[in-house]
């Protein structure tokens, strides 16, 4: 790797890591299409391991950020990414036997209708939030500004689907955030500041055991050095997104989400159409 490429991966872990930690995912849905363009020689599995690597820096050091902040649900989080992780593990084996091409086809058409429905009640989200799903568990959690966030959800429909978004996120290799961030704020109600900073929390888990899975089959083997520079790069630009978040209405993250999670299903479906 030339130096002008470890730069270049560098900066572009930077805009990875502060865009993504802003909307709570790990930036997989930018980082897994530009590897493919940039190394088109490279197995899926390679660019699959090196984003969720990636993945794992973005969100350790984003949760960090957050830390500060008073943010993290850490109680939840922890429920979720116990659950996330069995899910992560099947996705991250079934790179290798799971036909992509209708999965991505058929999983991108419904995140197209989840980033609609995502920006459509984006105005709503700092006003009154719509109710969870029959709600059992009751949380109330005060940030570092002094705000307060009381929200109730139903823990079991939460951990149900953080298992699935463990093997979807682990299989795509995006990190999860990009899946679990929009269910925590429009199925589990959510507060949006708290699901970015409890998601990113959660994806130091999810992303972590998807990595160490791809180390062990061999997959990351080729891509240590790419992967290295690009976590120095989110490394910092995640500590940037944790403080611009803090600034930004919940209304504009929540439609920055649903952009991201409208680029991602486009992806997919292209994907899918031409594979």
């Amino acid at each position: 790797m030339t130096p002008l490429t470890a730069v270049l991966l560098v900066g572009l872990g930077v805009v990875v890591g502060g865009f993504g930690t802003i909307i709570g995912v790990g930036g997989g849905f930018i980082l897994v299409p530009v590897l493919l363009l940039a190394y088109p020689d490279d197995e899926p599995a390679i660019i699959t391991s090196i984003s969720l690597a990636v993945v794992f820096f973005n969100a350790l050091s984003g949760s960090l950020g957050y830390a500060r902040l008073r943010r993290i649900d850490y109680r939840t989080g922890l429920t979720f990414a116990l659950a996330t992780i069995p899910g992560a593990i099947v996705g991250a084996a079934a790179t290798n036997w799971v036909p992509r091409q209708g999965f991505d086809l058929t999983f991108g058409l419904l995140l197209i209708a989840l980033s609609i429905y995502m920006a459509l009640r984006a105005g709503a989200t700092s006003g009154r939030r719509s109710a969870s799903l029959r709600p059992n568990a009751q949380r109330a959690l005060t940030d570092s500004a002094g705000i307060t966030y009381d929200y109730s959800f139903n823990r079991e429909l939460g951990i149900t689907i953080s298992f699935l978004v463990g093997f979807i996120a682990s299989f795509l290799g995006v990190g999860g955030g990009i899946i679990h961030v929009p269910v925590m704020v429009s199925l589990l109600s959510f507060p949006a500041h708290v699901a970015t900073a409890t998601s990113h929390f959660i994806l130091v888990f999810t992303a972590l055991t998807g990595t160490v899975v791809h180390i062990v089959d061999g997959s990351l083997a080729e891509g240590w050095a790419r992967m290295t520079a690009l976590a120095v790069g989110v490394v910092a630009g995640a500590q940037i997104g944790a403080r611009l978040s803090g600034r930004l209405p919940a209304g504009v993250i929540v439609r920055l989400l649903a952009v991201a999670l409208f680029a991602v299903a486009v992806r997919l479906i292209i994907a899918g159409a031409t594979g």
